[in-house]
């Protein structure tokens, strides 16, 4: 099967126009009813919108999630009606009623498009620029996916050839995430990357004068990019025709990405609000929605008005999509014969299994040697690495000290890079020193399918995730975040690379599980955890950040940190009887939760020390689990983690102490930060001490 484009020559009828009109007409309607929403991008892109839905991509309607279809993102979200009008016109299951319920309570169109609510919304986009980044990484996890399950077949002859297309807006290219997508997939020489930039020149404050004068194309140029520009047709409209050219060409060229700016007027054609900001995001009003529907032919008494002549050209794709797939299926069954072995993988992933004994590779370490959690995490990859062949990931430009390189001989590097380790298929990524894409990528991964993602970098510098972060929990994504250098303990590099507010701070994100070990066994264990979470079995998925130490910790023993799973346990009970208080630690803490266990018992206080790596796996334990843990009747009880406390007032209650850091830290060595700044074992007790002392009042 070839996705070789065989002609530039576009069909376009009176009905194919008529389509697009129609399309201009359902947004200004649907923004005019509720009162509010963006109708003027979705005017001007209907064109382009239509060319990619009903003449360019390989999709199948009724199939939304087939594996062989083209991708599709909106990276201008919050012209969502530009992406649902396509999908009621080509037949993925909105319908007039859903146009017409559009940003309200219940509906399946609200304001920006939202992955898993819509059938057909690839990702959520609202964020600008966040979508740039997600087809980029759409398109790295299409060429790994490729080098899984099919690498030696030639370009454009596999069944898991296909392209991602996008459209951005002059807000996506302002934004810095899509300049740090947009560099890394000129590096990656993503061939079957396609964005569409729209040229409107209007944002909110008006024309993009007021902000940019760059040469954007030549910026794009310099990226490594193929660039095309498309000019519109004289009347100022899109041209279907230039557009069609310009996509085929991108197509063929499969050795770079392809960006293609299209020169469009905002609410093309009304006749008073076209090229003005108040149509970006301002309903067009009655007058004005009259007036353009006079201009397009259109009745201006109607509302929401689409011929059955329209509907019936539209929703050909369906037949399209039918034919499409069915050829792919021929190749995709050829396939499966010549690589029997292959199609059983891809049987395997794609179902969300794990490939059987794989548990039986993870590490154990020895009880009492001090090791790193993040060099623990290191040897847990590694080690999966060898069995797991869909788990790749990497760093952004820390993987020396994030442990994240999975396979060191080979890179995830196009053909003709310089390194030795180069391979277009390789395991390693290296997102360069660029965070918040690599976030934003690793959620177009995730998106893709049929592989796992991890990526790292220092817990301090999540903030530069943190956006993405956040779509990663929207959308429920099967995401790993390794964050490592998690506290003061990390030293010398001092207050600005020492976190100190981040875990209470991602704790706060609805849906994101951050996962803090103990030791290196708790690593090993929470690791298993996050990817049987990832299989589809566990159900609706949730993206995981694990933090983790720079410096060495002591490991405890295998059988008992097993409790990890449960995100909160009892690591050391209390001898001689019901505890008198409970002494609750995270990380690089638990040791001195349990020194200050040895120095209470000594005294004759029966403590009990529970490690709590993840707050959010331990709150969804039932409730008399977590009673057995932190029993109610046990007052006095002591939360210690080197940040601030936010997290275990709910935990500790009012009887309760929490050893915390409620400011930034200092340059020295991490042993010299942890005693300046009170995170002893005899601070610990001491804590302890006034806790009794308190719930006993």
């Amino acid at each position: 099967m070839s996705t070789k484009p065989t002609t530039t020559d576009l069909e376009w009828t009176e009905l194919d126009q008529r389509a697009v009109d129609t399309a201009r007409v359902l947004a200004m309607d649907a923004v005019q009813k509720v009162g509010n929403g963006h109708p003027g991008t979705a005017m001007s892109l209907a064109p382009a919108a239509y060319t990619l839905f009903q003449k360019v991509m390989r999709h199948d309607p009724a199939d939304a999630e087939w594996t062989g279809r083209d991708r599709f993102v909106l990276s201008a979200g919050h012209s969502s009606l530009t992406l649902y009008i396509q999908l009621y016109l080509a037949g993925f299951g909105l319908e007039l009623d859903d146009l017409k319920a559009f940003r309200t309570w219940g509906s399946k169109t609200p304001g920006h498009p939202e992955y898993g609510h819509t059938t057909g919304v690839e990702t959520t986009t609202g964020p600008l620029g966040q979508g740039v980044a997600n087809a980029v990484g759409m398109a790295m996890a299409a060429r790994y996916e490729r080098g899984l399950f099919d690498p030696q077949t030639a370009p454009g002859e596999s069944p898991f050839d296909h392209h991602i297309f996008a459209i951005a807006g002059d807000g996506c290219l302002q934004e810095g995430i899509s300049g740090e997508a947009s560099s890394l997939a000129g590096h990656q020489k993503l061939g079957n990357l396609v964005l569409l930039w729209d040229d409107n020149h209007i944002s909110i404050e008006g024309d993009t004068e007021t902000a940019v004068s760059e040469d954007t194309m030549k910026r794009y140029e310099a990226y490594g990019w193929h660039v095309q520009r498309v000019e519109p047709k004289e009347d100022g409209d899109l041209d279907p025709a230039a557009l069609y050219r310009a996509i085929q060409a991108a197509k063929a060229e499969t050795e770079r990405p392809s960006f293609i700016a299209m020169r469009s007027i905002i609410a093309w054609p009304a006749p008073n609000a076209q090229n003005t900001e108040a149509a970006h995001g301002s309903a067009l009003g009655q007058e004005e929605v009259a007036a353009t529907k006079r201009v397009l032919g259109f009745d201006p008494e109607q509302t929401f008005e689409v011929s059955d002549e329209v509907i019936a050209h539209t929703r050909k794709a369906l037949d399209r999509g039918s034919d499409a797939k069915a050829e792919w299926a021929k190749s995709f069954a050829s396939w499966r014969t010549a690589e029997a072995e292959r199609a059983a993988e891809f049987d395997r992933i794609a179902a969300g299994e794990l490939p059987q004994g794989w548990e039986e590779k993870l590490p154990v370490f020895e009880t009492g040697k001090g090791v790193a959690t993040r060099a623990a995490s290191g040897k847990v990859l590694q080690s999966l690495g060898a069995v797991i062949p869909e788990l790749w990931g990497g760093s952004a430009d820390l993987a020396g000290s994030n442990n994240t390189t999975i396979d060191k001989t080979s890179s995830f590097l196009p053909a003709g890079n310089p390194l030795p380790e180069a391979d277009p298929y390789g395991r390693t990524i290296h997102f360069g020193i660029r965070e918040h894409a690599m976030a934003a990528e690793m959620n177009g991964i995730a998106l893709h399918g049929n592989t796992r993602i991890f990526g790292g970098t220092f817990l301090v510098f999540s903030d530069y995730m943190r956006n993405a972060v956040r779509l990663s929990a929207l959308m429920h994504l099967p995401v790993t975040y390794v964050w490592t250098h998690d506290s003061i303990g990390l030293g010398e590099d001092g207050p600005t690379h020492q976190p100190v507010e981040h875990l209470a701070s991602l704790r706060a994100i609805p849906g994101l599980n951050v996962v803090r070990p103990a030791d290196a066994n708790e690593t090993a264990i929470v690791w298993r955890e996050i990817l049987k979470r990832y299989t589809k079995e566990f159900g609706k998925g949730a993206p995981h950040g694990l933090a983790l130490t720079r410096q060495g910790v002591p490991t405890y023993d295998r059988e008992v940190t097993e409790g990890a799973v449960k995100g909160g346990y009892v690591l050391f009970e209390a001898d001689g009887g019901t505890p008198e208080v409970v002494l609750i630690g995270t990380g690089s803490e638990v040791q001195l939760a349990v020194e200050a266990r040895e120095q209470l018992q000594a005294a004759g206080v029966p403590t009990r020390v529970v490690s709590m790596p993840c707050v959010e796996w331990f709150e969804a334990q039932d409730q008399g689990y977590r009673d057995s843990v932190l029993p109610p009747s046990v007052k006095a009880r002591v939360a210690v983690e080197a940040g601030i406390g936010l997290t275990w007032h709910r935990f500790v209650g009012d009887a309760g102490r929490i050893v915390s850091l409620e400011h930034f830290g200092a340059s020295a060595d991490g042993k010299v930060l942890f005693r300046e700044f009170g995170f002893t074992a005899d601070h610990v007790a001491a804590a302890a001490r006034e806790s009794i002392d308190a719930a006993q009042r």
